[in-house]
């Protein structure tokens, strides 16, 4: 099968965030592996998911809910719904194994969440684990750090 190409790459982070953006979480959650996990640490430079707390680390169900709570019509908290802004920086490619189909990418962006009278804007850098599946890209991991992890936060209601 031909490589995946650099742009190819990129691409796929940049449509990602506009999932994100236009809230398909269906289509987004998709992305996922059966086994892919959404990870934002706690700490900073934090290694272990598992046994150190972190402000989220999901696996594809539990993002199916979160979806599916978001979009419910008893979820007063979402009335009116949080919208979201993904600003991305041209994604670097870290790593690439073109034999095992095993990519990773790294993107600093600047992700502003809203609702009614309230904008808050966070920095972070997400790293995108990605894997050939049926000759499709899939995130195999998506983790994103906060500039700011280590402050104290409101809700975040979306996914960055």
């Amino acid at each position: 099968m031909k490589p995946i190409s650099d742009d190819a790459l990129r691409g796929f982070v940049y449509r990602e965030a506009r999932m994100l953006d236009e809230q398909r979480f269906d289509e987004w959650i998709d992305l996922f592996t059966e086994d892919g996990r959404y990870w934002m640490p706690v700490e900073w430079q934090q290694t272990d998911p598992i046994l150190t707390t972190s402000l989220m680390y999901e696996d594809k169900l539990l993002l199916r809910i979160r979806a599916e709570r978001l979009k419910g019509n008893r979820t007063f908290s979402q009335k009116p719904k949080s919208r979201c802004h993904h600003v991305l920086q041209a994604p670097q490619i870290d790593r690439r194994d073109d034999t095992a189909e095993d990519y990773v990418t790294w993107t600093a962006l600047h992700y502003i969440e809203t609702r009614l009278d309230t904008q808050t804007l966070y920095a972070a850098w997400a790293t995108h684990h990605l894997v050939r599946v049926e000759g499709e890209l899939r995130i195999k991991l998506k983790r994103v750090d906060l500039v700011n992890c280590d402050a104290a936060f409101g809700s975040i209601h979306l996914f960055m």
